[in-house]
């Protein structure tokens, strides 16, 4: 848990972040937006085409996943972060018409947007639930597959993401999320800048560190993955220079007993 980082302003500045990216993705933001990224990140077309626009054009994820999550018909996936619901839509295209995929966000204009999205295209079988994803409103023991795209690195607490992500899963379920970490150690000013925070880059965590607190959580790692990720704007890459910010996919896996 970083104590160096303000919470509360933390929360109200990654809420305010997104709830932009819900209503106005058009506007300029740090980061990249939309099916462009999408498709560069290895999301595929035609799956795309099925996912309704809207949601599309507010994703803001950070690399692709869904190859390493192996999803089959009649799975349930819950999404931390899930945003307008551009994973979940993906999701739900892979589990099938018997599938089940459960999206927590802590926006209320992201979910509001999700939720009409899904009415509006007739998919009954995704739900947007509002809470954190430190204790994400869902059953234990539940998941087959948890997934998590470009915000992990927003939670002050990524122990308690893990650990949570951990008991959502069934014995031999799969973690599977693309996220932003660090090759070297960010400053502490750097840490304690809720604006570069809520830009992805203060709340990075450097990766072996990253990977420790998932195998603390009792999750084996199977797969880390760089990802062909770029950042916008001058101080995210002068960051990623200086301190080999970047972005990863990885796989890990819930002993089976």
């Amino acid at each position: 848990m970083s104590t160096l980082v303000n919470a509360e302003e933390l929360t109200a500045k990654v809420k305010e972040m997104y709830r932009q990216v819900a209503e106005k993705p058009e506007a300029g933001f740090h980061f990249e937006l939309g099916r462009p990224l999408a498709v560069r990140l290895g999301y595929d077309v035609d799956v795309l085409d099925r996912i309704p626009a809207g949601a599309v054009e507010s994703f803001a994820g950070v690399g692709f996943f869904f190859d390493l999550a192996r999803l089959s018909e009649g799975g349930t996936v819950v999404d931390l972060g899930s945003g307008s619901g551009m994973d979940a839509f993906y999701a739900a295209s892979l589990v099938g018409s018997t599938g089940r995929v459960v999206g927590v966000d802590f926006t209320v204009e992201q979910l509001d947007k999700a939720r009409r999205l899904a009415a509006d295209a007739g998919v009954d079988r995704i739900e947007f639930r509002e809470g954190r994803i430190e204790s994400p409103p869902i059953d234990d023991g539940s998941a087959d597959c948890v997934v998590s795209n470009g915000v992990i690195n927003l939670s002050p607490d990524k122990a308690q993401v893990f650990a949570a992500a951990a008991r959502l899963l069934r014995p031999g379920g799969r973690l599977a999320v693309a996220d932003i970490v660090t090759e070297r150690q960010l400053t502490d000013s750097i840490i304690a800048n809720a604006d570069l925070w809520a830009s992805c880059i203060g709340g990075a965590a450097q990766e072996d560190e990253y990977v420790e607190a998932i195998e603390a959580a009792g999750l084996r790692i199977a797969t880390v993955r760089r990802n062909p990720y770029e950042f916008v704007s001058t101080q995210a890459r002068n960051a990623s220079g200086t301190y080999g910010v970047k972005s990863i996919s990885l796989l890990a896996i819930k002993p089976s007993h």
